[in-house]
């Protein structure tokens, strides 16, 4: 005999169908543009996404207002609209807001980059980092500061330009029957020993003062952020992210399958090299204007997946969650051993190396491992 669960039943005893079919309702969907376009919302997926934008805000009003000139948020906001003292606009306007919009710029960039090459190799691992499209815009980097003694808009167009002919470099090497994700990653892997054996060989072979300033700018760093700079990574955002999240459905259509994709009407290789394009594009721009920040590409895509609970790409979410991420690294860096300020890209590695720790032991408890 088969038994109805209690909660399953109304006030009469009968079979309480309403509450299971509350629970099967489908998420809303929100219509734009005249019916045209159509946005399904889920309300985790929302609530997630409203938590990590207000944590952000509340991260870079702080980093707005610490240091060793501290200001009232109260003065921060009337400094921001260009009204108070004259100390107050220098630090919020002049020194301060140009470092924390370009450490938000970065994070979103880094992130949804992530997303797209995790998404594009169909494995946790395949972020710029790991298969090498960070090493060859550091190499690019470093070769302009090396060889060609180059300004800061030379050095932001050779980190481009390497992390783009990376992209294209692995893309052909790994594309055979398609581009699947074990071989992105293995190839990736291979050419970023490469780039960073060229790299590292530019290094001996550079004067001492050159070889300081470019290992300095290697660790990862936003200390002294200019307009320019953060300028640069904001136009790069502007162009580049709506390319990318308007890809974002073939995206996820192409995690089932290149096939399903295909039969779906997804035009796989024209979407693969789009995305690996502009995916690259802001991987390199972000690399330009902070250096090779680590793991921050590799770790948000990851961490909103899980807070959402969404099975495929979430790429606004991953650009939300770096923004927080690198916002808030960059806060620790200038107050954990005030007045000396670290790196970013210290913090950033310690946080990674967290991160990969507690993905070791969750796969260890669940027995993947």
């Amino acid at each position: 005999m088969t038994l109805t669960p209690a909660r399953a039943r109304g006030a009469d005893g009968t079979a309480d169908t309403a509450g299971a079919a509350r629970r099967a309702r489908p998420a809303p969907v929100l219509r734009l543009a005249g019916g045209r376009v159509s946005v399904l919302v889920r309300p985790r997926t929302a609530a997630v996404y409203t938590g990590l934008l207000a944590a952000t805000a509340a991260v870079f009003a702080v980093s707005l207002a610490v240091g060793d000139y501290s200001i009232a948020l109260d003065r921060v906001l009337w400094a921001l609209v260009g009204y108070g003292e004259r100390l107050d606009l220098f630090f919020v306007r002049d020194v301060r807001l140009p470092r924390a919009l370009a450490a938000v710029l970065v994070g979103a960039a880094l992130g949804i980059a992530g997303a797209v090459f995790q998404s594009l190799s169909r494995n946790p691992l395949g972020s710029p980092d790991i298969i090498g499209f960070t090493g060859g815009a550091s190499a690019g980097a470093v070769a302009t500061i090396l060889v060609l003694g180059g300004t800061t808009l030379q050095v932001s167009l050779g980190a481009i330009v390497g992390g783009v002919a990376t992209a294209g470099l692995v893309y052909l090497l790994a594309l055979k029957r398609g581009v699947q994700g074990y071989r992105l990653v293995l190839v990736g892997i291979g050419i970023n020993a490469m780039l960073l054996a060229v790299r590292d060989y530019l290094m001996t072979r550079a004067e001492l003062t050159e070889a300081m300033t470019a290992q300095v700018w290697m660790i990862g760093s936003i200390n002294g952020t200019a307009w320019g700079q953060a300028l640069t990574i904001a136009a790069s955002c502007a162009v580049l992210m709506p390319v990318v999240l308007l890809l974002g459905r073939r995206l996820r259509l192409m995690e089932m399958g290149d096939s399903t994709a295909q039969a779906l009407g997804v035009p796989v290789g024209r979407t693969q090299v789009m995305a690996l394009l502009a995916a690259s594009a802001l991987t390199g721009a972000a690399i330009a204007v902070a250096g090779p920040i680590a793991f921050i590409a590799l770790a948000a895509p990851q961490l909103v997946r899980r807070l959402a609970r969404t099975s495929g790409t979430a790429l606004m979410g991953a650009a939300l969650m770096g923004a927080l991420l690198l916002a808030a690294a960059d806060l620790v860096a200038q107050r954990a051993l005030a007045p000396t300020q670290l790196p970013v890209g210290v913090v950033t590695a310690v946080i990674g190396g967290g991160y990969l720790v507690w993905v070791l032991y969750r796969e260890w408890r669940t027995g993947n491992a």
